[in-house]
């Protein structure tokens, strides 16, 4: 019992919120030009693979909650597998945050050098 509680706290503190995070930075582009055909495509590349990612997060986190929750509630042990999922998860909403969620701040601009004094 003890475990399945554990494992939905986990959920809820890391998968969730990189799902969100990840989402809401889905179509974020680098700032480069996409006038070129092969840069549009690597853009859809990638935003495929984004999504690709966050519909596999959204899945193991929904299959780990809905087991857990389901097994607290109805007084079961859940199934060996769930535990490989919530490995999955963690593992995935570690990923997610480290390319997706990422602030990339645009370097600063400096200052135009005043000139000999």
């Amino acid at each position: 019992m003890v475990v399945e509680v554990l494992m939905v706290v986990g959920v809820l503190a890391l998968p969730v919120p990189a799902l969100v995070l990840g989402s809401r930075r889905l179509l974020h582009r680098s700032g480069r030009n996409t006038d070129e055909r092969s840069e549009r495509m690597e853009l859809a590349l990638l935003v495929l693979g984004r999504l690709i990612g966050l519909l596999l997060l959204a899945g193991l986190s929904g299959i780990t909650l809905l087991s857990c929750i389901g097994g607290l509630v109805k007084g079961v042990d859940v199934p060996s597998l769930v535990y490989v999922f919530f490995v999955a998860d963690l593992l995935v909403a570690t990923l997610v945050v480290l390319t997706i969620g990422r602030l990339v701040r645009p370097p600063r601009r400096r200052r135009a050098s005043p000139g000999p004094r």
